[in-house]
């Protein structure tokens, strides 16, 4: 097993990594502090492995209860997350329980929202199952629903106490979304270290293929990566935005498309490109560095081009509605180089023109 740490000072929290973990019930009791639990999952991943959290919880003296949610992105709404609430209180909880948040991202997210919701604020631990939500969506505290005209735009800054990371979970994992995961552990290369993105080059064709080494050493570069950024930025003042290269593009497809059409890693990993593409046109990378990437993210089984069906003005229209919009200017995370991003509101109009008319209408 590996330890990973957020250094937030009191707030601090270990990320813990490695193989049957579900075995070692310690990793999960010690970080709860009441006498109730209640274990927030989705009909999916319940039958796989709420049995599991709750052997674990079996040593402790504490209630247990279970909330099991729909699944799906469409489902990442307040009405979803107001099951939660009436679990919750059904179930008589106080202001010392503790919630589990067992699932990808968007059980995460929401398990966290209720969380930092609940009596005003609650403790709760992440055990994500899915590729991108260890390496993304369950460090750093983001939390938070879908509105129907923005991705992510309600929500709350609100850290767990703990994540615990089984990588047995990515056995039972679809390949669709082994590939989502593998976007955002492409973005950890390109934003922040070439040699990590070099490394996943050469072993992306393992890693497709479950290499369980592998994966796991993906998985601890990129959340010591991620913790690194929110040591220095918890709430996304400055230097944190550069983890959402490839997101404002990213969300516009998603918004568009109807959420769940295509998983956030799918967007992500075809905003990425289109990022790369302004950066190309704008100087910064060349078109073989455009070219490597392009290969790569095929390799990942991600697409490479935006949906046939939105114009530049569906994508203008959506990039204007999302979160790093400051002052009506829509500000991009980009590449200087690779493993080097920024953040600007410095946009060339006619350079994002063309990124999107390659992206959306002709495709890379």
């Amino acid at each position: 097993m590996k330890t990973v740490n957020v250094d937030l000072g009191d707030r601090s929290y270990p990320i813990y990594i490695g193989e049957s973990l579900f075995e070692q019930p310690e990793l999960l009791t010690r970080h709860v502090h009441g006498k109730q639990v209640m274990v927030v999952t989705n009909e999916t991943i319940a039958p796989l492995y709420l049995a599991a959290i709750e052997s674990m919880l079996a040593t402790a003296d504490v209630q247990v209860d279970a909330v099991v949610l729909p699944d799906g992105e469409k489902y990442k709404t307040l009405e979803t997350v107001n099951l939660i609430f009436d679990a919750l209180l059904e179930k008589g909880h106080n202001r010392t329980t503790t919630l589990i948040a067992l699932g990808g991202g968007v059980i995460g997210d929401m398990c966290g929202f209720a969380a930092a919701s609940y009596q005003r604020g609650v403790n709760f631990v992440q055990v994500p199952t899915t590729l991108l939500s260890q390496v993304d969506s369950s460090v750093g505290g983001k939390t938070g629903v879908n509105h129907p005209l923005g991705k992510n735009m309600i929500g709350a800054f609100y850290q767990p106490q703990a994540v615990l990371i089984n990588t047995d979970t990515l056995k039972t994992l679809p390949p669709r979304e082994l590939s989502a995961g593998m976007a955002e552990v492409i973005k950890y290369g390109l934003i922040a270290d070439k040699s990590f993105y070099d490394w996943i080059d050469a072993n992306i064709d393992g890693l497709m293929a479950g290499d369980s080494e592998l994966l796991a050493e993906a998985i601890r570069v990129s959340c010591e990566c991620k913790a690194d950024v929110v040591a220095q930025d918890e709430r996304e003042g400055g230097i944190r935005a550069i983890l959402n290269l490839g997101h404002t593009f990213g969300h516009a497809i998603e918004a568009h498309q109807g959420y769940g059409n295509w998983l956030h890693g799918e967007a992500v990993g075809t905003g990425m490109l289109m990022a790369a593409d302004y950066g190309c046109r704008s100087g910064a990378l060349t078109n073989a560095e455009v070219a490597d990437l392009k290969a790569m993210l095929v390799k990942a089984g991600l697409p490479v081009a935006a949906p046939s069906d939105m114009s530049i003005e569906d994508f203008l229209s959506r990039m204007q509605i999302d979160k790093k919009v400051l002052d009506g200017r829509i500000r991009l995370v980009l590449l200087q180089s690779i493993g080097n991003a920024f953040v600007t509101s410095d946009v060339d109009q006619q350079l994002l023109r063309q990124t999107l008319q390659q992206g959306a209408l002709e495709g890379y």
